[in-house]
């Protein structure tokens, strides 16, 4: 079955550059969503995501000058009635109960609703703090949606793994599927969901792979050697929503160039396909090559390049809606800041040179808050960008480095395969680049 009707488009390669001038919106308004109480979502000491991440984006985010002169919208918790559009009430219910009981940590035997497990321990006030996460995603579609802004970010949210019922993956209430579907019910009909977190987005797809509305795509470790093991290419949707579900899964140690080559031939064609209204984009930063949890050997170059092209998406497909909010990276000290005042900066148009020097200021403090972490100095690690386009079956180039040989065999292995898989469920040629 084939997705709703689609407007017509004009057939071309993807450059992955900025909009002609005549395509771009004339100005686009920009908002940044923070609140201090997102520190709040804090699972235990030891627990590999820690808040902490947070706190030093947004100072060096506001070091470096990417903030000057603009007023961050502070977001209110989530009511339950929102938590409703996606989370059941008895899960709901399960959540405040545990985040009230007085116990931290994990639980004996079966944790109910993935409540306590060593992933999801419990912490307290554990509600209250995972429905901010979801009320500053909501918070930055309602600026959208009414008018205000075209961009918004909030790198508080991103919790991609939760479901319906069960908290999982770090993960308790869906704030990027929230948001959607408020979305959903505020004049959008046609939304496009991008994740390039290294874990696949199971969450978003599993809420909204039987609604033709929504598409999703993810870019993320193979699931053969990565935990959700979810996201093979053969995941394209159900019912009419079959085509909306969109994977690419690409093998560890994929560096910035391969990354590159592979998005570059998935997404931009199937987000113009589908023609929406906003692109709605998870910004995890575990793809990055130090990230303890995830084997991918992005550099935070790689990962500024990806925010830019999503950005580039929705200036050229959706009117310049775009929400961005940001998910898993567990670099805590070397990789999230950067590449999340990246991300800020991007959404502002306030793009920073990676060859930028850390600001001295952020340096200090932080390395009195992380003694013994050797600090990086810019703002990038000199990774490699220019990436090859994808040129159809058969094409794939050679280097004369057997290394870089396999690896672009391997990507276009996997490009064919999700191409073949969904593309022509969404009117496309699998076969034809320009498509």
């Amino acid at each position: 079955m084939t997705v709703s009707p689609r407007p017509a488009r004009n057939r071309r390669a993807d450059t992955g550059g900025r909009p002609d001038a005549d395509t771009a919106p004339a100005t686009l308004d920009r908002t940044v969503v923070w609140s201090p109480d997102y520190l709040g979502y804090r699972w235990t000491d030891e627990h590999p995501m820690n808040p902490m991440r947070l706190a030093l984006t947004m100072d060096l985010a506001r070091q470096s000058g990417v903030l000057d002169g603009v007023e961050v919208v502070e977001p209110a918790a989530a009511p339950d009635g929102e938590l409703l559009r996606v989370h059941t009430a008895g899960y709901i219910d399960a959540v405040k109960s545990a985040g009230h009981s007085g116990a931290t940590g994990t639980v004996e035997g079966d944790a109910p609703h993935g409540l306590g497990n060593m992933d999801n321990p419990v912490f307290p006030q554990m509600h209250e703090a995972s429905a901010m996460l979801a009320g500053g995603s909501i918070a930055a579609a309602r600026e959208i949606a009414e008018g205000r802004t075209r961009r918004a970010v909030s790198i508080g949210g991103g919790m991609h793994h939760a479901m319906p019922d069960w908290a999982s993956g770090f993960c308790v209430y869906n704030d990027a599927a929230v948001a959607i579907s408020w979305l959903l019910d505020h004049g959008f009909d046609r939304i496009a969901y991008v994740d390039v977190d290294a874990h696949h987005g199971d969450g978003v797809q599993h809420v909204f792979r039987d609604d033709p509305r929504v598409l999703t795509v993810s870019v993320h470790q193979h699931p053969a050697t990565l935990w959700p093991n979810t996201g093979w290419a053969s995941e394209v949707g159900e019912g009419a929503a079959e085509g909306t579900s969109v994977n690419l899964p690409v093998l560890p140690g994929t560096v910035d160039d391969i990354w590159l080559r592979g998005f570059h031939a998935i997404v931009p064609a199937a987000v113009e396909a589908f023609a929406p209204q906003i692109v709605v984009s998870q910004c995890g930063v575990d793809n990055h090559r130090e990230d303890p949890l995830a084997d991918l050997s992005l550099t935070v170059d790689g990962q500024r390049a990806a925010f830019r092209a999503m950005r580039d998406l929705a200036d050229r497909y959706a009117e310049g809606r775009w929400l961005a909010v940001g998910g898993g990276g567990y670099g805590l000290v070397r990789v999230v800041p950067r590449a999340w005042t990246h991300l800020i900066a991007t959404a502002l148009d306030r793009d920073l040179d990676p060859a930028t020097p850390l600001p001295a200021e952020w340096l200090a403090t932080t390395a009195e808050r992380a003694p013994g972490v050797e600090l990086p100095a810019t703002f990038g690690d000199g990774g490699n960008v220019e990436y090859l386009s994808w040129d159809g079956p058969g094409g794939t180039p050679v280097t004369g480095i057997s290394s870089q040989d396999r690896a672009l065999i391997r990507i276009d292995a996997a490009i064919i395969a999700t191409r073949r898989a969904c593309f022509p469920l969404l009117g496309l040629d699998p076969e034809d680049p320009r498509d």
